[in-house]
C-alpha cells in the first residue's frame, strides 16, 4: 500500500508558476514510475508527466515546454514544476505511483489559473 499526498496547489494569474509536490508513504527508488495527471470540471482525467525509477520522463503534448517532473529520493517525493500557466491549465491535479503492479493515487490539489 502506497500513500500519495500532494500539495501545493493555489490561484496563480496566467504566466505565473506553481511547483506541486506528491510525498509517498514507500521510498519512491522502489516505485516503478510516478505520474502527474489533472482533471478539469466535466472533463476526464488526462495524463501530464511521468517519471520512472530509471529517472525518464515524458510529458502531454499540452504541458511540454511548460512543464517539468522531477524527484528527491532521500525525501521520497515528486515535484511538477509548473511555468508559463495559462487559465486552461486550471483543474485538479492527481499523483500516481506504479507499484507492485498497481496503482496508487493521491487525493488531488486544485490549481486555478486566472486570466
Amino acid at each position: 500500500q502506497v500513500q500519495l499526498v500532494e500539495s501545493g496547489g493555489g490561484l496563480v494569474q496566467a504566466g505565473g508558476s506553481l511547483r506541486l509536490s506528491c510525498a509517498a508513504s514507500e521510498s519512491i527508488f522502489s516505485i516503478d514510475a510516478m505520474a502527474w495527471y489533472r482533471q478539469a470540471p466535466g472533463n476526464q482525467r488526462d495524463f501530464i508527466a511521468i517519471i520512472t525509477s530509471g529517472g525518464s520522463t515524458n510529458f502531454a503534448d499540452s504541458v511540454k515546454g511548460r512543464f517539468t517532473i522531477s524527484r528527491d529520493n532521500a525525501k521520497n517525493t515528486v515535484y511538477l514544476q509548473m511555468n508559463s500557466l495559462k487559465p486552461e491549465d486550471t483543474a485538479v491535479y492527481y499523483c500516481k505511483a506504479l507499484y507492485m503492479a498497481r496503482q496508487y493515487w493521491g487525493q488531488g490539489t486544485q490549481v486555478t489559473v486566472s486570466s
